[in-house]
């Protein structure tokens, strides 16, 4: 599970930017502006007969900075 949704940095990070991007998901912001030190993502590839899905997680950041239900945008 990726940690972005309960980080602080959530709405100017670049890195969720990517994660979005690669999820298909709309951007919480076009213009990110923040660079979390040290992001780890992994990769997580499954397969089921011909489909395949391919899942990016957030894991570990040392920028992360602990905000319960930031990802909740209805709270903006």
């Amino acid at each position: 599970m990726c940690i972005c949704i309960n980080c602080n940095h959530i709405t100017e990070c670049n890195t969720y930017y990517l994660i979005e991007s690669k999820h298909q998901q709309t951007h919480i912001n076009k213009n990110p502006f923040f660079i979390p030190e040290f992001p780890v993502i992994h990769i997580n590839i499954s397969s089921q007969s011909h489909f395949n899905q391919v899942d990016w997680d957030l894991v570990e950041c040392l920028s992360f900075v602990e905000k319960p239900n930031n990802w909740n945008l209805n709270q903006y």
